[in-house]
């Protein structure tokens, strides 16, 4: 059998068809079938896990299946800043002291960037998480999407979920991305093209030669905001970059050859030419609201953002900085800067990232959700440019905040002038 053809098994399969062939423990499934696949890894955070999960296991007087392949990671009312705040960590942290969890993360930053840095996402994987971003594990060759806490509450009993086969659709991505454009701006592009239900709760996998020059951080955007697309899963297929990343993370070793699109797969494909993208922008109050910058180029901004999952991981912080260095933000700015993980922080300090950002005038904010959840100084009556995934009215904690978005070059660019910049003009 050559690399690029199906088992002698199973007609042939898509990535997102292989992986939940595996969980279920069979060599092939149909798009449409409903399967009960097995659980490799559960996830939640201190807002959507303990406070709503123990109260009905107690009901229940059930235990969780397997402490192992639980990950719990206190990132969005970190750190406490009130009474509310101070109850439900105390819940999450008391919660994993008596269940004896094996992996927490406190306060080390986002859940969606923090487990696959410790290693916990790996190619051939089924993982379910408590976040509606839960499909950035995708990214890394594993089928993961976002569940409630009642469905959550059935897998950390039983170790299993039912789902629906999904069918795939691929966005096939040609040629390179120019200087000042990345993945995100590829995601704004898509979002704006098929709207925030263009991925119909299916699976979408990314390819092409565009995905496979980005980096493992750059194609975890991809993959996170595949749930703006409307997408179940965002699935990229496991590669060299996967595995160098993987290995960094002191993740054990995974055959990653089993996971790709077999040729002759059925599913829908959209092409795009990455090589005449521009940097987009979306505009208050929907990801789906995006255009190319220049729509919007020239509108005035109080504050620039470069937080969340999707825009302050260290690929990130190193795009703001190339922008920045040098340079001061415009007066009456305020450039807010909230590293997705501590790892990264300390990264991008060693490196000398955080400097440039410091020296430009940026106020460093702790690595937590923060303002992307609503959760901290709230931004009344500004208008914000910010790289993170959303900009629903109140999304930001404000319901007179206007909210555009881009990414980390965009940002930081719209920051040195005081108004939505295309950052080309100043890399250049």
């Amino acid at each position: 059998m050559n690399a690029r053809t199906a088992s002698a098994h199973a007609p042939p399969q898509t990535l997102a068809q292989k992986l939940i062939a595996r969980a279920c423990g069979r060599d092939g499934v149909a798009v449409g079938e409903i399967v009960t696949c097995a659980v490799d890894l559960a996830m939640f955070h201190d807002s959507s896990g303990p406070r709503r999960l123990q109260p009905m296991l107690e009901e229940l007087g059930a235990q969780i299946w397997d402490r192992s392949r639980i990950v719990l990671v206190m990132d969005h009312y970190v750190p406490e800043r009130d009474d509310d705040s101070r109850r439900i960590v105390r819940i999450a942290r008391d919660w994993a002291r008596d269940q004896q969890l094996p992996h927490v993360y406190d306060s080390q930053g986002i859940c969606h960037v923090v487990v696959p840095q410790h290693g916990h996402i790996r190619p051939g994987m089924l993982c379910v998480g408590g976040d509606s971003h839960s499909p950035t594990g995708g990214a890394f060759g594993a089928y993961m999407f976002g569940i409630g806490s009642t469905e959550m509450l059935g897998v950390v009993v039983t170790g299993s979920i039912w789902l629906r086969v999904p069918e795939t659709i691929r966005m096939w991505w040609d040629g390179a991305l120019p200087a000042g454009v990345t993945a995100k701006d590829m995601m704004l592009h898509m979002i704006g093209r098929f709207g925030m239900n263009g991925g119909r709760y299916q699976a979408v996998e990314f390819c092409g030669p565009a995905v496979a020059a980005l980096s493992m951080q750059e194609r975890m955007t991809l993959s996170n905001m595949s749930a703006e697309l409307g997408a179940q899963a965002g699935l990229i297929a496991p590669d060299a970059t996967t595995a160098a990343y993987l290995a960094t993370a002191g993740a054990p070793p995974v055959d990653m050859a089993p996971w790709f699109t077999d040729d002759g797969a059925a599913f829908t494909q959209h092409r795009f030419d990455a090589s005449a993208l521009e940097p987009y922008v979306a505009a208050p109050h929907s990801p789906a609201n995006a255009h190319g910058v220049s729509r919007h180029a020239g509108t005035r901004i109080d504050v620039a953002y470069i937080g969340a999952c999707t825009g302050a991981k260290l690929d990130d912080l190193r795009a703001a900085a190339e922008v920045l260095r040098g340079h001061k933000v415009a007066a009456g700015v305020r450039l807010i800067v909230a590293p997705a993980s501590l790892r990264d922080q300390d990264q991008a300090r060693e490196e000398g990232v955080l400097q440039v950002l410091l020296d430009a005038g940026a106020e460093l904010y702790p690595t937590a959700c923060g303002a992307c959840s609503g959760y901290g100084d709230p931004l009344d009556d500004v208008t914000v440019i910010s790289t993170t995934a959303r900009n629903f009215k109140g999304r930001m904690g404000s319901p007179s905040a206007l909210v555009y978005l881009g990414s980390p070059y965009t940002v930081a660019a719209s920051a040195l002038r005081g108004c939505v910049t295309d950052p080309r003009e100043v890399l250049a």
